[in-house]
């Protein structure tokens, strides 16, 4: 296989393995795909070709249905896994470009808009003139950073 690694999506089990692996009837599993509920992958030839996360969901959809839930409800359930899944992967692809710029721009801590609509980063310590350009973002506790001095000379100062 070389430098391809196996995953919980990656498609490999066969519909036969896949069924007694998920304690169903094949012809069962090919319903739920039918219908929507777990579409596994498919091969050149369309053979189907189930992953461990499929597998886990045909596990739960029987739990779920054991337990008298209906699979228009199952099926709603699964989508709102799969969203949520998705939303926290977007959030830890923020959250790692969130610490890249930081580290990349040290001492930056608020963003201004100037009068042509450009967006830039104005360096801490700096004063922004009112008059021309618009604060964006300021994180909290940044009104340590002025005194209350400097404060009481702006009074369109938005820090206080």
């Amino acid at each position: 296989m070389g430098d391809e690694r196996m995953s919980a999506d990656t498609p490999i089990f066969a519909i036969a393995v896949a069924a007694e692996l998920a304690g169903m009837h094949p012809q069962t599993l090919r319903q739920y795909d039918r219908i929507g509920l777990v579409v596994p992958g498919r091969t050149r030839g369309g053979s189907r070709r189930y992953s461990q996360r499929d597998i886990a969901q045909l596990r739960e959809v029987a739990q779920l249905s054991s337990e008298g839930m209906s699979l228009p409800a199952i099926a709603k359930l699964l989508d709102l896994e799969d969203e949520v899944r998705t939303l926290r992967r977007r959030v830890v692809e923020l959250e790692h470009s969130l610490r890249e710029e930081r580290a990349s721009r040290p001492g930056v801590r608020v963003f201004a808009a100037g009068a042509t609509g450009s967006i830039m980063a104005v360096p801490s310590g700096r004063r922004i003139r009112r008059s021309t350009e618009v604060v964006l973002w300021r994180p909290w506790g940044s009104r340590t950073e002025a005194s209350d001095e400097e404060l009481a000379d702006d009074p369109d100062d938005s820090r206080r």
